[in-house]
């Protein structure tokens, strides 16, 4: 499988992103899509993950202080997930960023392995974000 990672530039390639989150938040995950689609999703870098020419995966980052850049909305379509996808959209995404004092996220409970073994560590305490449990995690 060939995967491609591109930087969003176009108002169809943020498209395809913004349907694989409505896919993978939304329709599965059931988040309402006033709480998927923010305010900030105008300023955010996004990205889009291609494999064998099926646009299959999505991921913004954001300056959240000064200093402190978020990454957020990794979303994968289903037919699709275990297939290294996850893992060119998190090295494509950190390959993009300025010079930051802590790169951060906040990962759903079972993605918390996957993120690990990229080079993350959970901090705080368990929260709900969206109806979905999470622990906020950082690059080491």
């Amino acid at each position: 499988m060939e995967i491609e990672v591109l930087k969003v530039k176009t108002k169809s390639e943020k498209n395809a992103a913004f349907d694989i989150r409505q896919a993978v938040f939304v329709i599965e995950q059931v988040v309402d899509p006033a709480e998927e689609y923010d305010e900030f999703d105008e300023a955010c870098t996004h990205f889009l993950a291609i494999a064998d020419g099926v646009a299959c995966g999505t991921a913004r980052w954001r300056f959240k202080a000064p200093g402190i850049i978020k990454l957020e909305r990794f979303a994968v379509l289903k037919a699709y997930r275990g297939k290294g996808i996850g893992a060119a959209l998190v090295k494509a995404t950190l390959h993009d960023l300025p010079l930051a004092d802590k790169v951060m996220m906040h990962a759903q409970l079972h993605a918390i392995p996957f993120y690990k073994k990229q080079g993350f560590e959970a901090y705080g305490d368990e929260f709900d974000e969206a109806g979905i449990r999470h622990y906020a995690m950082k690059m080491v």
